[in-house]
């Protein structure tokens, strides 16, 4: 029998702050439903020199993000700042070492989705959005984006996107988040959740 919750990982990259504040809007949605707990987590910043200098555990927020932490996600949701319309170098480079995890299929029918934000209102959240999609189907994933049922999708002037949430940060990376991006950061999170149930006992109830 289970010990603890099954859990939706947040898993994201955040320079400046923005990013991170939308992590924990997901994790206040997905803890909203009951049965189900949030796990934030971060990647380290990547560096063009070969000597590790940072410290095991962050200063601040939360902490490294292993690959047991997606092994045993009931759902993922992946959150970056776009770079050139892509996700960030460092959450690519952790990705990509999740090899092992596809070979053994171990994320294969977990639902995922993922959320982005950007200095500017067409500085490319949607191909962010999509970049980080890619990596969810090789595993096998199921992607939730955010559905038109959530009315602020239609009526958002900022941030939100059926692909998932977004958040338009400002030129100084320090417009905090509307009522819109919240909303929708916190609808996406408590789908995920629903989903991640959902799911989970079909999972098991195959096995």
């Amino acid at each position: 029998m289970r010990d603890t919750l099954p859990y939706v990982l947040i898993l994201y990259y955040s320079r400046h702050g923005a990013t991170r504040a939308m992590a924990e809007q997901l994790a206040a949605g997905v803890e909203s439903c009951p049965g189900v707990a949030a796990r934030l987590r971060t990647v380290p910043p990547v560096s063009p020199t070969c000597e590790a200098v940072d410290p095991e555990i962050p200063a601040e927020g939360a902490v490294y993000a292993d690959l047991d932490d997606l092994r045993n996600c009931a759902a993922l949701a992946l959150g970056s700042p776009t770079r050139f319309g892509n996700m960030a170098a460092p959450l690519k480079h952790f990705i990509d070492s999740t090899s092992a995890l596809w070979l053994n299929g171990a994320l294969t029918d977990k639902p995922a989705s993922a959320f982005t934000s950007t200095s500017s209102l067409h500085g490319g959240q949607e191909t962010t959005l999509i970049s980080m999609l890619l990596p969810l189907l090789h595993h096998g994933m199921v992607y939730a984006g955010l559905p038109y049922s959530e009315i602020e999708v239609m009526n958002t002037t900022s941030g939100g996107s059926p692909y998932g949430a977004s958040h338009v940060a400002g030129k100084r990376s320090d417009r905090p988040l509307d009522d819109d991006e919240r909303h929708l950061a916190q609808a996406q999170g408590k789908r995920l959740a629903r989903l991640a149930l959902a799911l989970d006992a079909m999972r098991r109830e195959e096995r």
